[in-house]
């Protein structure tokens, strides 16, 4: 007799997570039974292979989140394939490393970048989700954040505060917006495509971090699954970070 599957008949939009920590959650999301909407901008062709290897219907769905229609876009290409959502992961985000004492580097055009994805796109992905995870008996946003968003520390200034407003947003909504539970994930450095030239930055996690290793995608999805099996839970920043935080 087999095993009833624990998010069976749930549909969980991951954003940005046509690889690294959202294909990663998505992936768990997938073994635990939800159907899941795959997400990317640009990397189409990653999406759709991720979704296809998915199974439960999984579907990709592009769209670039800093764009307030792509967004809009999103949720509606959601409802209209599958009738709801009960899970909604951020993921989505964009960086790149400057130094903090570098003003001049830290370029206008790259702040606003760095805001419209991270910011002003999760929160337009959110905004139009909400009304459709209302109709959810169990209905969630998680957010990826960091730890740049509560030490001075991450790979720009911009990219540190654009998590800070994310930490700080979720717990805006989990208060306003119950029972809609809201939380945020917020890992240090993990160790993903888009950080495999980091090569410094991963020596001093080996070096400095009482877990002496980078983050990996799976350490951070596995602390999504266990915030969306909490039912208890709402407003909680839960820092993934191997006791980095415990250091700086």
């Amino acid at each position: 007799m087999s095993q009833p599957v624990e998010m069976a008949g749930r549909v969980a939009l991951v954003t940005g997570s046509s690889s690294g920590i959202g294909e990663q959650v998505a992936r768990r999301l997938a073994g635990l039974g939800a159907t899941v909407v795959v997400n990317s901008s640009s990397s189409t062709a990653d999406g759709e292979r991720v979704a296809g290897e998915l199974g439960n219907g999984a579907t990709y769905v592009q769209a670039d989140i800093s764009d307030g229609a792509h967004a809009q876009r999103l949720i509606d290409t959601v409802i209209e394939r599958l009738g709801r959502i009960d899970v909604l992961v951020n993921n989505a985000g964009w960086t790149i490393r400057i130094d903090h004492r570098d003003l001049e580097a830290l370029t206008d055009d790259i702040f606003k970048r760095t805001f419209d994805v991270n910011v002003w796109g999760t929160w337009a992905v959110t905004k139009a989700a909400i009304p459709h995870l209302r109709l959810s008996d169990d209905p969630n946003i998680v957010t990826i954040t960091s730890v740049a968003g509560l030490r001075p520390v991450g790979s720009s200034m911009a990219y540190a505060m654009s998590k800070a407003a994310l930490n700080h947003m979720t717990l805006l909504l989990a208060k306003s917006y119950a029972p809609i539970r809201v939380n945020a994930v917020a890992p240090g450095l993990v160790a993903t495509q888009w950080t495999s030239e980091w090569h410094d930055l991963h020596a001093a996690m080996e070096k400095r971090n009482p877990i002496a290793r980078s983050a990996t995608p799976d350490d951070v999805a596995e602390a999504v699954i266990g915030l969306l099996r909490n039912r208890y839970v709402t407003g909680e920043i839960l820092v993934v970070d191997g006791g980095f935080t415990q250091v700086v």
